[in-house]
């Protein structure tokens, strides 16, 4: 996690910076394109007024304005191709009120078109100011022909401050008389035309350009320029009221530059909205996503590699834990077949003193030694654990269980033995059963044989031997290697006392046999994990 973290925030921060980077980028290229966009109004704006000076200047040496004069004035101007972003170029003179119909008649012969001014100027205004000529005619142009533009407050301010001036003024936010029905915001530059010599004296009239905003704005925008960005042109402070041009952006961002300019001593606003949003570049996507994989990569590898040491770690423990366990198995299995091998000799030793020929020895030693090998097999399928006191018995006595001349009967509860109190037990029940069926009760038709036992603690249980119905029993009899071996070696390996009784009716004997829990005796107790458990399954249990 401290390496995913440590390369998640150094990808974190190299995105930040290309981010960075990439702000400080467009806003370079905002600034350029609002500067370029600005520029290239500022030279339309210009290049206009520059044609309405001499359209001054030409006018100004006239008497009278010939309407094929102008019209060929314009047609040299080239409109068309250099003059781009403008409705055309106009003359309005000064017409005094009474002079308005003598007006209209000589402009009606000279163009030979229905002339009249509108509206026609009130008791409180001397004069009118009517477009008269607007070159190239359209049927656009034609509507703006015969209007009154000293009617209107907007165009009136803007004619009286290029008088003051004497040089091209912008009006503000208009809507041209060529828009007909339409609301589309326009605006006009006009040029004052003085009488030669008298220029603060005579007013002639104006020459004019009126313009359409978004015509104006889009005469000089280009994809390669503008893109998805957004443009706005506003008449003065950049608020919703003074917008008079836009060109849409790919989509709104709240990002932008602005630049003022001075068009015609009129003051507007250039303003470009950036059109790249909050979402990360290309290059930082990139990055974003290879820094995450290679934290994730990284993350993966460490924990591998951490697995595998704990892997390795645990293995380690578990040979180390094997090896103690395999001189443990060694330390034990020594002492058993030390045991086992005593077990043995003294059973060979008392065979021997007590044999009165090499047929009878072999043949109690035989029978002694099968014995314990029989305990030994409930032992080993017990996987030297606890072995059932029952099993002992019948694995001792059966050979007489299937006998129809003697009566057996085992009853008790089920009780577990220790492995080494299973095999005295075993060896014990087999010099009694032995000695039954030779003396006792199992050597004849009729005689019974009953081993009861019961528990007299929870860690000791009392088995009782008792024989019914065999040959009486001499009150007088030599001591023999079973009477020996029960009183002697079992009575030692069990701990406790044996007591046997000769009874003329027929032998009886109480043998007390401990009962030991798993832990006393388990080389291992058996909360050890399950995987290796598992593995220890068949070295470890019942030890």
């Amino acid at each position: 996690m401290v390496i995913f973290l440590l390369i998640t925030a150094i990808t974190a921060l190299s995105v930040y910076a290309i981010e960075r980077g990439e702000r400080r980028r467009e806003q370079a290229q905002l600034n350029e394109t609002a500067q370029v966009i600005a520029s290239s109004l500022d030279r339309r704006v210009n290049t206009s007024g520059s044609y309405l000076i001499a359209g001054a200047a030409l006018i100004s040496t006239l008497d009278r304005v010939p309407a094929d004069l102008f019209r060929r004035f314009a047609t040299e101007l080239r409109l068309d191709a250099d003059y781009r972003g403008a409705e055309g170029i106009g003359w309005a003179p000064i017409v005094p009120s009474g002079q308005v119909g003598s007006f209209e008649r000589m402009v009606q012969a000279d163009t030979g078109e229905p002339f009249r001014i509108t509206p026609r100027p009130g008791p409180d205004s001397n004069f009118a100011v009517p477009v008269t000529f607007l070159e190239p005619m359209s049927e656009r142009n034609a509507r703006a022909l015969g209007f009154d533009m000293y009617s209107e407050a907007v165009r009136r301010s803007a004619m009286q401050e290029a008088i003051e001036t004497g040089r091209p003024t912008a009006s503000g936010r208009i809507v041209l008389v060529q828009e007909g029905q339409g609301q589309d915001s326009g605006f006009i530059i006009y040029m004052p035309v003085f009488e030669p010599g008298t220029r603060d004296e005579l007013i002639r009239g104006f020459v004019y350009g009126p313009f359409n905003s978004q015509v104006f704005l889009d005469s000089v925008l280009t994809r390669e320029l503008v893109g998805q960005r957004g443009v706005r042109l506003y008449d003065g402070k950049p608020v919703a009221a003074n917008l008079v041009a836009a060109h849409a952006p790919g989509r709104r961002t709240g990002r932008v530059t602005r630049i003022e300019v001075d068009l015609a001593d009129r003051p507007m606003t250039v303003e470009v909205e950036s059109a790249r949003g909050d979402a990360l570049s290309l290059l930082s996507m990139i990055t974003l996503l290879f820094g995450i994989a290679v934290a994730s990569l990284s993350m993966l590898v460490a924990r591998l590699l951490t697995q595998q040491a704990h892997e390795d770690q645990a293995a380690l423990d578990f040979y180390a834990e094997q090896n103690s366990i395999r001189n443990s198995l060694t330390r034990e299995l020594n002492h058993r077949v030390k045991n086992t091998l005593a077990n043995v000799l003294s059973i060979v030793a008392l065979t021997r003193r007590r044999a009165h020929s090499l047929e009878d020895f072999a043949s109690g030693l035989d029978g002694r030694i099968r014995a314990l090998s029989a305990t030994h097999d409930l032992l080993t399928q017990s996987e030297w654990g606890t072995t059932p006191l029952r099993a002992v018995l019948e694995a001792e006595l059966a050979p007489y269980a299937n006998s129809a001349e003697s009566i057996l009967k085992l009853e008790g509860p089920e009780v577990d033995l220790a492995p080494n109190d299973a095999l005295s037990f075993g060896l014990a029940i087999h010099e009694l059963a032995t000695n039954a069926s030779k003396y006792g009760s199992l050597s004849v038709e009729g005689g019974q044989l009953d081993v009861t036992w019961h528990q007299l603690r929870d860690n000791l249980v009392e088995v009782l031997w008792q024989e019914r119905g065999g040959p009486t029993v001499p009150s007088e009899r030599p001591r023999g290697f079973g009477t020996e071996l029960i009183e002697k070696i079992v009575a030692h390996e069990l701990k406790h006392p044996v007591e046997l009784d000769f009874a003329p009716q027929g032998v009886r004997c109480v043998l007390r046999v401990p009962v030991r829990k798993p832990t006393e005796f388990r080389m291992r107790a058996r909360n050890r994990p399950a995987g290796v458990q598992a593995r220890e399954a068949g070295a470890a249990s019942g030890r």
